[in-house]
């Protein structure tokens, strides 16, 4: 399918958790171990936040891990708050405009999973996103067209609201075409600040979804692990599968759920329900 991760805490380089991590997400890319498929070579995204005004993008179609310039920039850019995401395109096409992250003013959104019968409730999901978002659609994707009925229905306001109600109504729009597996998959949100992340399936099991554990908890687990010792209070990860074996660093994220990460290496849980939007449901 894909695989993603987030992290939030003191700025590192990027190229840390990229490229210097035992199973990071450039490895993953090639040898995913938790995914439907084991490679994920159909393009790479990294969305970041830094001094600049918004989030920088970078998109390639190029594998990961041959990604020459990927390496070069990861290896330069420090941020405290990044997105990198894996593609296994299955069904749109490999192009930049396919590859996440998806941006829309100081948002990042990613996606790990499907929208079931795509071409079947396209139309009436893309009818559904507010006029003066609808040019902004530029790709082929279902991630994309989430992102934007997610905009319309208040992803800004309220993110895990937004996308209760988003997910409510492909549920309903994949009913009455009868689709059964209308949503497979892991959603990631950040607005340069806070990170957002769901894992959810109409049915069946989701896509896998981890986050790591605290600082002061892996520290005491792992006391001459030299990389952990640099850990500070506000680290925290959210990943599609972990980056390491080594026990207690992930816990995985329930089915059916959604964790806020905030500032100072907080996470809050919270159950995950789509709700039909009240406008939908009215039309």
């Amino acid at each position: 399918m894909c695989r993603w991760m987030a992290w939030l805490g003191q700025p590192v380089l990027i190229e840390e958790l990229l490229f210097n991590t035992q199973h990071g997400i450039v490895d993953q890319s090639l040898h995913s171990r938790m995914g439907a498929e084991p490679t994920n070579g159909d393009g790479f995204g990294l969305g970041w936040y830094g001094s600049g005004e918004g989030p920088g993008l970078y998109h390639s179609v190029a594998p990961a891990w041959g990604d020459a310039n990927l390496r070069e920039l990861a290896g330069h850019i420090e941020s405290p708050l990044f997105m990198a995401h894996v593609r296994a395109a299955i069904g749109s096409a490999v192009q930049p405009t396919n590859c996440h992250p998806f941006r829309h003013e100081n948002w990042l959104f990613v996606h790990n999973g499907y929208i079931g019968g795509l071409h079947a409730v396209r139309r009436d999901l893309m009818l559904a996103i507010e006029p003066g978002l609808f040019a902004d659609v530029q790709g082929s994707t279902d991630t994309e067209v989430v992102f934007h009925v997610a905009l319309t229905f208040g992803l800004r306001e309220d993110p895990i609201g937004a996308l209760e109600r988003t997910v409510g109504l492909i549920e309903a729009v994949a009913e009455q075409h009868g689709i059964p597996d209308a949503v497979q998959g892991t959603f990631g949100v950040s607005d340069g600040s806070t990170l957002w992340a769901v894992r959810y399936a109409t049915q069946g099991p989701a896509r896998t979804l981890f986050a790591s554990s605290d600082a002061d908890a892996i520290k005491r687990l792992h006391p001459d692990n030299p990389r952990f010792a640099r850990l500070s209070a506000e680290d925290r990860l959210i990943v599609s599968e972990p980056f390491s074996d080594l026990p207690g660093l992930w816990h995985e994220i329930p089915q059916s759920s959604a964790v806020t990460v905030r500032h100072g290496g907080v996470l809050e849980h919270q159950a995950f329900t789509p709700r039909v939007p009240v406008s939908a449901a009215h039309a």
